[in-house]
């Protein structure tokens, strides 16, 4: 079996007596699509640069495809791109000399080189505008670029930080449609961001990063395992002992009487409540309000890292 694309082990990253990563292990497997989330401060654009040979770490090992990853290794350092959080791109450039400026830093030349900008500026939607200068465009038109810019020389493996920030939803969906493609045509993704329903939609495996440390490493469904899921319920006429027969559903961890009926803390809501309904039927009462709280990466998010403003 291949060792997997990407091997972090132990990395650790001190800057003065700030501790920026904190023994970081993590495996990427090839063609993957990967999310890493954190909040700010939390080591992600950090590791990150580690990551890409920007930075060097303290302690610890990275490996790109079973080989020990230097910053002085420029030909492992090929099959890297970025899409960094702050636009990487030349104001006073146009779109296509932005490109091949890039290009020709990975070593492109000729045909070659402007056979790539003509397919990269189709597929951002820039061609009608690539010999304007990348200053005057929008927001999300500089994003698109930006993603452009860091694909040029065809990576293996792309490292996107934040690739949506500040972009209208046009351009969000479209940087959304161009990482699938990347992606389905065998590029593994390290994706970055604040948005968690970028992440749920785009990911398949994902890690939670905070004050350097990995807290939590999995596929969204094992992730959301971690918090229970509830169920509130009013019942009329309430049945005799119903909070006893409530517990004694499968799934179901802990029953309780609330004022206004009861609550439940169980493993999967809709296998529950078609119990619940069950069990009203054969009590003679009927259900008269019915709420119900799922776990979400937000949640999950929240309950591992804190609800602290981080500035």
């Amino acid at each position: 079996m291949p060792p997997p694309i990407l091997e972090i082990s132990g990395i650790r990253k001190q800057y003065g007596k700030i501790v920026a990563l904190d023994g970081v292990s993590l495996a990427v497997e090839e063609g993957e699509m990967f999310g890493l989330l954190g909040p700010n401060g939390a080591g992600k654009t950090t590791l990150i640069s580690i990551l890409c040979g920007l930075a060097a770490a303290d302690v610890g090992e990275v490996r790109l495809h079973g080989k020990p990853f230097r910053i002085t290794d420029r030909d492992l350092r090929r099959v890297v791109g970025i899409g960094t959080q702050d636009l990487s791109i030349y104001p006073n450039l146009s779109a296509r000399e932005n490109l091949q400026f890039f290009g020709k830093l990975y070593g492109m030349r000729g045909r070659e080189l402007d056979t790539r900008v003509d397919e990269l500026l189709v597929a951002v939607g820039l061609s009608d505008r690539a010999n304007d200068r990348a200053g005057t465009f929008s927001g999300g038109m500089k994003r698109r670029l930006n993603l452009a810019a860091a694909v040029v020389h065809r990576p293996r493996l792309l490292f996107l930080d934040e690739p949506t920030t500040g972009v209208d939803p046009q351009s969000r969906n479209h940087i959304f449609e161009q990482v699938k493609s990347l992606n389905a045509a065998g590029v593994t993704v390290v994706y970055t961001s604040h948005y968690m329903e970028e992440v749920e939609h785009l990911c398949t495996r994902m890690a939670i990063l905070d004050a350097g440390r990995v807290l939590a490493c999995d596929t969204l469904p094992a992730l959301l395992k971690l918090l229970d899921a509830t169920i509130r319920v009013s019942v009329s006429p309430v049945p005799l002992g119903f909070a006893d027969r409530l517990a004694s559903i499968p799934g179901v961890k802990a029953a309780k009487a609330i004022p206004d009926g009861f609550h439940l803390i169980v493993d999967d809501v809709a296998h529950t409540l078609a119990k619940i309904a069950t069990l009203c039927a054969d009590a003679g009462a009927s259900l008269v309000a019915v709420s119900t709280r799922e776990p979400t990466l937000e949640r999950v998010f929240l309950n591992l890292t804190g609800r602290q403003l981080r500035d």
